[in-house]
Protein backbone atom coordinates (compact mmCIF):
# COMPACT_ATOMS: atom_id res chain seq x y z
CA UNK A 1 0.00 0.00 0.00
CA UNK A 2 1.40 3.18 -0.76
CA UNK A 3 2.16 5.62 1.83
CA UNK A 4 0.55 8.95 1.80
CA UNK A 5 3.11 11.39 3.25
CA UNK A 6 1.94 14.46 5.61
CA UNK A 7 0.88 17.27 3.70
CA UNK A 8 3.08 20.14 4.53
CA UNK A 9 1.60 23.67 6.22
CA UNK A 10 2.32 27.26 5.06
CA UNK A 11 2.27 30.03 7.78
CA UNK A 12 -1.42 30.86 6.75
CA UNK A 13 -2.79 27.65 7.85
CA UNK A 14 -1.04 27.26 10.82
CA UNK A 15 -1.92 30.25 12.14
CA UNK A 16 -5.61 29.51 11.28
CA UNK A 17 -5.82 25.76 13.00
CA UNK A 18 -3.62 27.25 15.87
CA UNK A 19 -7.00 29.86 16.04
CA UNK A 20 -9.04 27.33 15.34
CA UNK A 21 -7.78 25.07 17.74
CA UNK A 22 -7.57 27.64 21.03
CA UNK A 23 -10.65 29.34 19.80
CA UNK A 24 -12.74 26.09 20.52
CA UNK A 25 -11.68 25.95 23.89
CA UNK A 26 -13.62 29.24 24.93
CA UNK A 27 -16.34 28.37 27.03
CA UNK A 28 -20.00 27.24 24.70
CA UNK A 29 -21.29 30.65 24.12
CA UNK A 30 -24.49 30.82 26.38
CA UNK A 31 -21.05 30.90 29.01
CA UNK A 32 -19.41 33.18 27.22
CA UNK A 33 -21.87 35.78 27.34
CA UNK A 34 -23.00 34.70 30.93
CA UNK A 35 -19.17 34.93 32.15
CA UNK A 36 -19.10 38.47 29.95
CA UNK A 37 -21.85 39.97 32.08
CA UNK A 38 -20.33 39.47 35.26
CA UNK A 39 -17.38 41.02 34.34
CA UNK A 40 -19.25 43.74 32.53
CA UNK A 41 -20.74 44.21 36.73
CA UNK A 42 -17.77 44.19 37.88
CA UNK A 43 -16.04 46.59 36.23
CA UNK A 44 -18.78 48.59 36.22
CA UNK A 45 -18.57 48.60 39.74
CA UNK A 46 -14.59 49.58 39.75
CA UNK A 47 -15.32 52.36 37.02
CA UNK A 48 -18.50 54.00 38.07
CA UNK A 49 -16.55 56.71 40.68
CA UNK A 50 -14.17 57.74 37.93
CA UNK A 51 -14.21 61.44 36.50
CA UNK A 52 -14.18 61.10 32.64
CA UNK A 53 -13.60 64.11 30.55
CA UNK A 54 -15.41 63.03 27.16
CA UNK A 55 -18.55 64.38 26.55
CA UNK A 56 -21.59 61.74 25.75
CA UNK A 57 -23.39 63.32 22.50
CA UNK A 58 -26.62 61.75 23.60
CA UNK A 59 -26.88 63.96 27.33
CA UNK A 60 -23.80 66.44 26.17
CA UNK A 61 -22.49 65.97 29.91
CA UNK A 62 -19.59 64.23 30.71
CA UNK A 63 -19.96 60.39 30.66
CA UNK A 64 -20.31 58.20 33.87
CA UNK A 65 -20.31 54.55 33.72
CA UNK A 66 -22.95 52.99 35.61
CA UNK A 67 -22.79 50.21 38.68
CA UNK A 68 -24.05 48.04 37.58
CA UNK A 69 -23.86 46.07 41.31
CA UNK A 70 -25.27 48.58 43.23
CA UNK A 71 -29.31 47.74 44.88
CA UNK A 72 -31.16 50.07 42.11
CA UNK A 73 -29.40 48.20 39.14
CA UNK A 74 -29.65 44.86 40.47
CA UNK A 75 -33.02 45.42 41.33
CA UNK A 76 -33.77 46.60 37.45
CA UNK A 77 -32.28 43.27 36.47
CA UNK A 78 -34.37 41.06 37.39
CA UNK A 79 -37.28 43.04 37.11
CA UNK A 80 -36.63 43.63 32.86
CA UNK A 81 -34.69 40.18 32.85
CA UNK A 82 -37.70 39.10 30.73
CA UNK A 83 -38.59 41.88 28.44
CA UNK A 84 -35.10 42.34 27.85
CA UNK A 85 -34.88 38.57 26.26
CA UNK A 86 -38.21 38.86 24.45
CA UNK A 87 -37.25 42.06 23.40
CA UNK A 88 -33.87 40.85 21.88
CA UNK A 89 -34.65 42.03 18.64
CA UNK A 90 -32.38 38.99 16.85
CA UNK A 91 -34.23 36.56 18.75
CA UNK A 92 -37.59 37.47 17.22
CA UNK A 93 -36.33 37.93 13.50
CA UNK A 94 -35.32 34.67 13.42
CA UNK A 95 -37.93 32.31 15.18
CA UNK A 96 -40.93 34.53 13.28
CA UNK A 97 -38.69 34.28 9.40
CA UNK A 98 -37.82 30.51 10.47
CA UNK A 99 -41.42 29.84 11.15
CA UNK A 100 -42.12 30.67 7.38
CA UNK A 101 -38.73 29.05 5.68
CA UNK A 102 -39.52 25.97 7.76
CA UNK A 103 -42.27 25.26 5.74
CA UNK A 104 -41.20 26.11 2.52
CA UNK A 105 -38.04 24.05 3.78
CA UNK A 106 -39.88 20.94 5.17
CA UNK A 107 -42.59 20.52 2.16
CA UNK A 108 -39.90 20.22 -0.48
CA UNK A 109 -39.62 23.68 -1.81
CA UNK A 110 -36.86 24.97 -0.91
CA UNK A 111 -35.10 21.95 -2.08
CA UNK A 112 -36.53 21.96 -5.22
CA UNK A 113 -35.82 25.27 -5.97
CA UNK A 114 -31.49 24.74 -5.49
CA UNK A 115 -32.34 21.82 -8.01
CA UNK A 116 -33.61 24.25 -10.28
CA UNK A 117 -31.33 27.19 -9.71
CA UNK A 118 -27.98 24.63 -9.43
CA UNK A 119 -29.69 23.42 -13.08
CA UNK A 120 -28.69 26.74 -14.50
CA UNK A 121 -25.84 28.40 -12.66
CA UNK A 122 -22.60 26.64 -13.68
CA UNK A 123 -20.38 25.17 -10.74
CA UNK A 124 -17.32 27.45 -10.84
CA UNK A 125 -19.88 30.68 -10.53
CA UNK A 126 -21.74 29.45 -7.89
CA UNK A 127 -19.33 31.11 -5.44
CA UNK A 128 -19.55 34.82 -6.84
CA UNK A 129 -23.53 33.95 -7.29
CA UNK A 130 -24.40 32.78 -3.37
CA UNK A 131 -21.99 36.46 -2.15
CA UNK A 132 -23.80 38.79 -4.57
CA UNK A 133 -27.34 37.11 -3.39
CA UNK A 134 -25.79 37.47 0.30
CA UNK A 135 -24.87 41.20 -0.44
CA UNK A 136 -28.42 42.00 -1.95
CA UNK A 137 -29.72 40.57 1.11
CA UNK A 138 -29.01 43.64 3.26
CA UNK A 139 -31.51 45.92 1.48
CA UNK A 140 -33.99 43.58 3.88
CA UNK A 141 -32.44 44.77 6.55
CA UNK A 142 -31.29 41.74 8.53
CA UNK A 143 -33.14 38.61 6.57
CA UNK A 144 -30.17 37.11 5.14
CA UNK A 145 -29.07 36.08 8.85
CA UNK A 146 -31.79 33.67 8.36
CA UNK A 147 -32.30 33.13 4.77
CA UNK A 148 -28.98 33.58 2.88
CA UNK A 149 -26.31 31.70 5.27
CA UNK A 150 -28.72 28.67 6.12
CA UNK A 151 -29.18 28.36 2.29
CA UNK A 152 -25.48 28.54 1.92
CA UNK A 153 -24.83 25.21 3.41
CA UNK A 154 -27.56 23.71 1.34
CA UNK A 155 -26.54 25.18 -1.72
CA UNK A 156 -22.71 24.35 -1.54
CA UNK A 157 -23.63 20.18 0.14
CA UNK A 158 -26.13 20.06 -2.92
CA UNK A 159 -23.11 20.92 -5.65
CA UNK A 160 -20.92 18.34 -4.09
CA UNK A 161 -18.77 20.87 -2.10
CA UNK A 162 -18.40 21.59 1.67
CA UNK A 163 -21.12 23.27 3.41
CA UNK A 164 -19.47 25.30 5.78
CA UNK A 165 -17.33 26.84 3.02
CA UNK A 166 -20.79 27.96 1.64
CA UNK A 167 -22.27 28.84 4.74
CA UNK A 168 -18.96 30.83 5.46
CA UNK A 169 -19.08 32.65 1.71
CA UNK A 170 -22.71 33.96 2.47
CA UNK A 171 -21.85 35.10 6.17
CA UNK A 172 -18.95 37.18 4.82
CA UNK A 173 -21.50 38.73 2.25
CA UNK A 174 -24.68 39.14 4.28
CA UNK A 175 -22.15 40.78 7.58
CA UNK A 176 -18.76 41.47 6.34
CA UNK A 177 -19.03 42.99 3.52
CA UNK A 178 -22.74 44.93 5.37
CA UNK A 179 -21.64 48.15 3.78
CA UNK A 180 -21.49 46.68 -0.25
CA UNK A 181 -24.86 47.25 -1.51
CA UNK A 182 -25.62 48.36 -5.07
CA UNK A 183 -29.30 48.83 -3.84
CA UNK A 184 -30.14 51.75 -1.44
CA UNK A 185 -31.50 50.29 2.32
CA UNK A 186 -32.61 51.30 5.29
CA UNK A 187 -29.13 51.87 6.98
CA UNK A 188 -28.72 54.79 4.54
CA UNK A 189 -30.62 57.00 5.76
CA UNK A 190 -29.93 56.21 9.07
CA UNK A 191 -26.16 56.67 9.43
CA UNK A 192 -26.93 60.24 7.14
CA UNK A 193 -29.04 61.51 9.59
CA UNK A 194 -26.40 60.57 12.63
CA UNK A 195 -23.76 62.37 9.94
CA UNK A 196 -25.65 65.42 9.08
CA UNK A 197 -26.54 66.69 12.76
CA UNK A 198 -22.83 66.48 13.70
CA UNK A 199 -21.89 67.80 10.27
CA UNK A 200 -24.25 70.73 11.28
CA UNK A 201 -22.04 71.49 14.57
CA UNK A 202 -19.79 73.24 12.04
CA UNK A 203 -22.38 74.62 9.47
CA UNK A 204 -25.70 74.61 11.00
CA UNK A 205 -27.21 75.25 7.01
CA UNK A 206 -25.44 71.52 5.44
CA UNK A 207 -27.88 69.33 4.35
CA UNK A 208 -26.47 66.02 3.28
CA UNK A 209 -28.18 63.38 0.79
CA UNK A 210 -29.73 59.88 2.19
CA UNK A 211 -27.76 58.11 -0.64
CA UNK A 212 -24.39 60.42 -0.16
CA UNK A 213 -22.62 56.82 -0.42
CA UNK A 214 -24.36 54.84 -2.38
CA UNK A 215 -21.98 55.02 -5.31
CA UNK A 216 -19.07 53.88 -3.08
CA UNK A 217 -21.16 50.82 -1.84
CA UNK A 218 -22.30 49.69 -5.16
CA UNK A 219 -18.78 49.96 -6.57
CA UNK A 220 -17.92 48.07 -3.72
CA UNK A 221 -20.23 45.31 -4.27
CA UNK A 222 -17.83 43.90 -6.97
CA UNK A 223 -14.92 44.44 -4.67
CA UNK A 224 -16.43 42.12 -2.21
CA UNK A 225 -17.78 39.54 -4.75
CA UNK A 226 -14.40 39.42 -6.20
CA UNK A 227 -12.68 38.98 -2.76
CA UNK A 228 -14.82 36.48 -1.83
CA UNK A 229 -14.84 34.51 -4.06
CA UNK A 230 -10.90 34.09 -4.08
CA UNK A 231 -10.96 33.38 -0.20
CA UNK A 232 -13.34 30.76 -0.40
CA UNK A 233 -12.39 29.19 -3.47
CA UNK A 234 -8.31 29.13 -2.39
CA UNK A 235 -8.20 29.04 0.98
CA UNK A 236 -11.14 28.26 3.66
CA UNK A 237 -12.80 25.51 1.03
CA UNK A 238 -9.16 23.64 0.99
CA UNK A 239 -9.12 23.67 4.55
CA UNK A 240 -12.23 22.14 4.83
CA UNK A 241 -11.50 19.01 2.78
CA UNK A 242 -10.42 16.99 5.77
CA UNK A 243 -13.66 17.84 7.91
CA UNK A 244 -16.07 15.50 7.43
CA UNK A 245 -19.50 16.37 7.07
CA UNK A 246 -22.08 14.76 9.28
CA UNK A 247 -25.67 15.52 8.52
CA UNK A 248 -29.01 13.45 9.02
CA UNK A 249 -30.20 10.91 6.25
CA UNK A 250 -33.40 12.88 5.87
CA UNK A 251 -32.35 16.51 5.68
CA UNK A 252 -29.35 15.73 2.84
CA UNK A 253 -30.70 17.74 -0.06
CA UNK A 254 -30.31 16.12 -2.73
CA UNK A 255 -29.07 17.16 -6.68
CA UNK A 256 -31.55 14.45 -8.61
CA UNK A 257 -33.67 15.60 -11.24
CA UNK A 258 -37.34 16.96 -10.62
CA UNK A 259 -39.94 14.18 -11.00
CA UNK A 260 -43.22 15.16 -12.83
CA UNK A 261 -45.14 15.79 -9.92
CA UNK A 262 -42.38 17.85 -7.86
CA UNK A 263 -42.33 20.42 -11.22
CA UNK A 264 -45.85 20.45 -11.11
CA UNK A 265 -45.68 21.11 -7.62
CA UNK A 266 -42.51 23.66 -7.90
CA UNK A 267 -44.50 25.78 -10.72
CA UNK A 268 -47.55 26.67 -9.25
CA UNK A 269 -45.69 26.80 -5.69
CA UNK A 270 -42.97 29.69 -7.63
CA UNK A 271 -46.21 31.44 -9.52
CA UNK A 272 -48.03 31.63 -6.28
CA UNK A 273 -45.01 33.71 -4.62
CA UNK A 274 -44.94 35.90 -7.60
CA UNK A 275 -47.98 36.71 -7.56
CA UNK A 276 -47.80 37.45 -3.75
CA UNK A 277 -44.76 39.55 -4.59
CA UNK A 278 -46.27 41.45 -7.50
CA UNK A 279 -48.86 42.02 -4.86
CA UNK A 280 -46.61 43.51 -2.35
CA UNK A 281 -45.63 45.73 -5.66
CA UNK A 282 -48.54 47.03 -5.82
CA UNK A 283 -49.37 48.06 -2.68
CA UNK A 284 -46.25 49.77 -1.92
CA UNK A 285 -45.99 51.44 -5.39
CA UNK A 286 -48.72 54.24 -5.06
CA UNK A 287 -47.62 57.37 -3.45
CA UNK A 288 -50.14 56.90 -0.78
CA UNK A 289 -49.72 53.60 0.55
CA UNK A 290 -49.60 52.52 3.92
CA UNK A 291 -46.47 50.88 3.34
CA UNK A 292 -44.73 54.23 2.75
CA UNK A 293 -43.68 56.67 5.93
CA UNK A 294 -44.78 59.94 6.48
CA UNK A 295 -42.78 61.58 4.22
CA UNK A 296 -43.80 58.94 1.48
CA UNK A 297 -40.64 56.86 1.00
CA UNK A 298 -40.48 53.17 1.11
CA UNK A 299 -36.65 52.73 2.04
CA UNK A 300 -36.37 54.66 5.05
CA UNK A 301 -36.26 52.55 8.68
CA UNK A 302 -39.32 54.49 9.52
CA UNK A 303 -41.54 53.27 6.69
CA UNK A 304 -43.71 50.26 7.55
CA UNK A 305 -42.42 48.33 4.64
CA UNK A 306 -39.03 48.65 6.25
CA UNK A 307 -40.49 47.21 9.76
CA UNK A 308 -42.23 44.31 7.83
CA UNK A 309 -39.54 42.61 6.06
CA UNK A 310 -39.43 40.03 8.69
CA UNK A 311 -43.46 39.27 8.73
CA UNK A 312 -42.85 39.58 4.77
CA UNK A 313 -40.62 36.99 4.69
CA UNK A 314 -42.60 34.69 6.95
CA UNK A 315 -45.98 34.86 4.58
CA UNK A 316 -44.09 35.07 1.45
CA UNK A 317 -42.42 31.72 1.77
CA UNK A 318 -45.31 30.34 4.00
CA UNK A 319 -48.05 30.28 1.37
CA UNK A 320 -45.75 29.05 -1.59
CA UNK A 321 -44.15 26.07 1.33
CA UNK A 322 -47.96 24.95 2.07
CA UNK A 323 -48.93 24.87 -1.82
CA UNK A 324 -45.75 23.14 -3.05
CA UNK A 325 -46.47 20.31 -0.09
CA UNK A 326 -50.03 19.80 -0.72
CA UNK A 327 -49.29 19.67 -5.17
CA UNK A 328 -46.34 17.64 -4.23
CA UNK A 329 -48.21 15.67 -1.42
CA UNK A 330 -45.51 16.40 1.15
CA UNK A 331 -48.63 17.82 3.09
CA UNK A 332 -51.55 15.58 3.56
CA UNK A 333 -53.49 17.42 6.28
CA UNK A 334 -52.76 20.66 7.80
CA UNK A 335 -51.41 19.13 10.64
CA UNK A 336 -48.31 18.52 8.54
CA UNK A 337 -48.09 22.40 8.23
CA UNK A 338 -47.60 22.77 11.84
CA UNK A 339 -45.54 19.10 12.30
CA UNK A 340 -43.11 21.39 9.77
CA UNK A 341 -42.72 24.60 11.40
CA UNK A 342 -41.96 22.60 14.97
CA UNK A 343 -39.56 20.99 13.24
CA UNK A 344 -37.89 24.07 12.31
CA UNK A 345 -38.58 25.41 15.74
CA UNK A 346 -36.73 22.40 17.57
CA UNK A 347 -33.64 23.15 15.53
CA UNK A 348 -33.56 26.74 16.61
CA UNK A 349 -33.68 25.88 20.80
CA UNK A 350 -30.14 25.90 21.15
CA UNK A 351 -30.02 29.33 19.76
CA UNK A 352 -32.77 30.85 22.08
CA UNK A 353 -30.45 29.52 25.09
CA UNK A 354 -27.83 30.97 23.54
CA UNK A 355 -30.14 34.34 22.84
CA UNK A 356 -31.13 34.19 26.22
CA UNK A 357 -27.64 35.06 27.73
CA UNK A 358 -26.29 37.20 24.60
CA UNK A 359 -29.46 39.11 25.12
CA UNK A 360 -28.51 40.16 29.02
CA UNK A 361 -24.66 40.70 28.54
CA UNK A 362 -25.21 43.14 25.49
CA UNK A 363 -27.80 45.04 27.52
CA UNK A 364 -25.63 45.09 30.87
CA UNK A 365 -22.63 46.43 28.44
CA UNK A 366 -25.25 49.29 27.24
CA UNK A 367 -26.57 50.25 30.17
CA UNK A 368 -23.04 50.63 32.19
CA UNK A 369 -22.09 52.61 29.09
CA UNK A 370 -18.76 51.27 29.21
CA UNK A 371 -19.27 50.57 25.64
CA UNK A 372 -20.23 54.33 24.82
CA UNK A 373 -16.47 55.22 26.82
CA UNK A 374 -14.56 52.87 25.11
CA UNK A 375 -16.05 54.78 21.59
CA UNK A 376 -15.75 57.73 22.77
CA UNK A 377 -12.04 57.27 23.96
CA UNK A 378 -11.00 55.79 20.60
CA UNK A 379 -12.34 58.91 18.73
CA UNK A 380 -10.73 61.44 21.26
CA UNK A 381 -7.38 59.81 21.06
CA UNK A 382 -7.91 59.54 17.40
CA UNK A 383 -8.17 63.62 16.92
CA UNK A 384 -5.63 63.75 19.45
CA UNK A 385 -3.00 62.81 17.45
CA UNK A 386 -3.88 65.28 14.15
CA UNK A 387 -2.60 62.59 11.73
CA UNK A 388 -2.43 63.62 8.01
CA UNK A 389 -5.92 62.54 6.33
CA UNK A 390 -5.44 59.88 4.87
CA UNK A 391 -4.15 58.05 8.18
CA UNK A 392 -6.87 59.61 9.87
CA UNK A 393 -8.95 57.70 7.69
CA UNK A 394 -7.32 54.62 7.67
CA UNK A 395 -7.81 55.10 12.09
CA UNK A 396 -11.59 55.70 11.66
CA UNK A 397 -11.24 52.33 9.94
CA UNK A 398 -9.18 50.46 12.91
CA UNK A 399 -11.06 52.04 15.35
CA UNK A 400 -14.28 51.34 14.03
CA UNK A 401 -13.62 47.99 13.49
CA UNK A 402 -12.08 46.89 17.16
CA UNK A 403 -15.03 49.03 18.85
CA UNK A 404 -17.33 46.74 16.76
CA UNK A 405 -15.61 43.77 17.94
CA UNK A 406 -17.79 45.09 21.63
CA UNK A 407 -21.04 47.45 19.79
CA UNK A 408 -22.58 45.40 17.34
CA UNK A 409 -25.14 48.25 16.12
CA UNK A 410 -23.98 50.32 13.33
CA UNK A 411 -26.11 53.17 14.33
CA UNK A 412 -25.25 53.26 18.08
CA UNK A 413 -21.71 53.04 17.40
CA UNK A 414 -22.20 56.02 14.98
CA UNK A 415 -24.09 58.05 17.26
CA UNK A 416 -20.78 57.86 19.67
CA UNK A 417 -18.57 58.62 16.78
CA UNK A 418 -19.87 60.97 14.45
CA UNK A 419 -20.35 64.04 16.83
CA UNK A 420 -16.45 63.99 17.43
CA UNK A 421 -14.80 62.57 13.94
CA UNK A 422 -17.24 64.67 11.22
CA UNK A 423 -16.86 68.36 12.54
CA UNK A 424 -13.10 67.14 13.37
CA UNK A 425 -12.31 66.14 9.45
CA UNK A 426 -14.71 68.83 8.29
CA UNK A 427 -12.20 71.48 9.29
CA UNK A 428 -9.26 69.32 7.46
CA UNK A 429 -10.86 69.56 4.26
CA UNK A 430 -12.21 66.04 4.29
CA UNK A 431 -16.63 65.60 3.82
CA UNK A 432 -18.87 64.03 5.95
CA UNK A 433 -19.30 61.18 3.02
CA UNK A 434 -16.44 60.83 2.81
CA UNK A 435 -16.24 60.46 7.17
CA UNK A 436 -19.47 58.11 6.64
CA UNK A 437 -17.68 55.69 4.32
CA UNK A 438 -14.82 55.36 6.61
CA UNK A 439 -16.98 54.49 8.93
CA UNK A 440 -19.17 51.84 7.34
CA UNK A 441 -15.83 50.50 5.60
CA UNK A 442 -14.56 49.45 9.52
CA UNK A 443 -18.55 49.04 10.93
CA UNK A 444 -18.30 45.83 7.85
CA UNK A 445 -15.02 43.83 7.99
CA UNK A 446 -14.93 42.81 11.75
CA UNK A 447 -18.52 41.44 11.84
CA UNK A 448 -18.02 38.23 10.82
CA UNK A 449 -14.88 37.48 13.52
CA UNK A 450 -16.39 38.82 16.41
CA UNK A 451 -18.64 36.11 18.90
CA UNK A 452 -20.34 38.83 20.43
CA UNK A 453 -22.30 39.94 17.12
CA UNK A 454 -25.57 38.89 17.84
CA UNK A 455 -25.54 36.49 15.14
CA UNK A 456 -22.89 34.89 15.94
CA UNK A 457 -24.13 32.01 17.42
CA UNK A 458 -26.96 31.30 15.12
CA UNK A 459 -24.24 30.93 12.46
CA UNK A 460 -22.11 28.37 14.54
CA UNK A 461 -25.76 26.75 14.81
CA UNK A 462 -26.10 26.45 11.05
CA UNK A 463 -22.38 24.59 10.93
CA UNK A 464 -23.25 22.18 13.69
CA UNK A 465 -25.95 20.90 11.36
CA UNK A 466 -22.96 19.87 8.97
CA UNK A 467 -20.42 19.71 11.19
CA UNK A 468 -21.24 18.91 15.35
CA UNK A 469 -17.81 19.93 16.64
CA UNK A 470 -18.38 23.41 15.12
CA UNK A 471 -17.46 25.91 17.73
CA UNK A 472 -16.24 29.41 18.23
CA UNK A 473 -12.94 28.82 17.76
CA UNK A 474 -14.14 26.96 13.80
CA UNK A 475 -16.20 29.84 12.93
CA UNK A 476 -13.53 32.48 13.53
CA UNK A 477 -10.46 30.94 11.62
CA UNK A 478 -12.83 30.33 8.52
CA UNK A 479 -13.69 34.00 9.01
CA UNK A 480 -10.28 35.48 9.44
CA UNK A 481 -9.01 35.78 5.98
CA UNK A 482 -12.06 37.02 4.93
CA UNK A 483 -12.01 39.99 7.47
CA UNK A 484 -8.26 40.86 7.00
CA UNK A 485 -8.35 40.63 3.20
CA UNK A 486 -11.92 43.03 3.27
CA UNK A 487 -9.76 45.56 5.96
CA UNK A 488 -6.92 45.69 3.80
CA UNK A 489 -8.67 45.58 -0.11
CA UNK A 490 -11.52 47.47 0.84
CA UNK A 491 -9.93 50.71 3.11
CA UNK A 492 -7.35 50.82 -0.41
CA UNK A 493 -10.50 51.25 -2.38
CA UNK A 494 -11.39 53.91 -0.34
CA UNK A 495 -8.42 55.88 -0.15
CA UNK A 496 -8.38 55.43 -4.37
CA UNK A 497 -12.03 56.50 -4.93
CA UNK A 498 -11.31 59.53 -2.73
CA UNK A 499 -8.10 60.50 -4.31
CA UNK A 500 -9.62 60.22 -8.32
CA UNK A 501 -12.21 62.71 -6.63
CA UNK A 502 -14.75 60.29 -7.62
CA UNK A 503 -18.64 60.97 -6.03
CA UNK A 504 -19.10 58.68 -3.25
CA UNK A 505 -22.61 59.25 -3.52
CA UNK A 506 -25.16 61.82 -4.81
CA UNK A 507 -24.28 64.97 -4.36
CA UNK A 508 -25.21 67.23 -0.88
CA UNK A 509 -25.12 70.80 -0.32
CA UNK A 510 -21.17 72.03 0.75
CA UNK A 511 -18.36 71.81 -1.48
CA UNK A 512 -15.06 70.40 0.34
CA UNK A 513 -10.99 70.48 -0.92
CA UNK A 514 -10.58 67.33 -2.77
CA UNK A 515 -7.27 66.16 -2.66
Amino acid sequence: MEQQLPVKKGFVDKALDFIEKKGNKLPDPAILFFSLMIGIWILSAFMSGITFSEIDPRSNAPIEVINLLSGTSLAAFLSNMVTTFTGFAPLGIVLVAMLGVGVAEHAGFINAGLKAMLSVTPKMLLTPVLILVAIVSHTATDAGYVLVIPLGGVIFYAAGRHPLSGIAAAFAGVSGGFSANFIPSGIDPLLQGFTQSAAQIIDKDIQLNPLNNWGFTAASTLLIVVIGWYITDKIVEPRLKSVEVEIDETEKPTMDKLMPKEKKAFLWASLVMLMSLAGLYFWAAPSSSPLRSETGELAVVTAPLMKSIVPLIFVIFLIPGVVYGYVSGTFQKSKDIINSMTKSMSGMSYYIVMAFFCALFIDAFAKSNLGALLALKGASTLKAMALAPEVTIVGIILLTAFVNLFIGSASAKWALIAPIMVPMLMQLGISPDLTQASYRVGDSVSNIVTPLMPYFPLVVVYCQKYVKSTGIGTLVSMMIPYSIAFMILWTLFLLVYWKLGIPLGLQSTYEYIVP
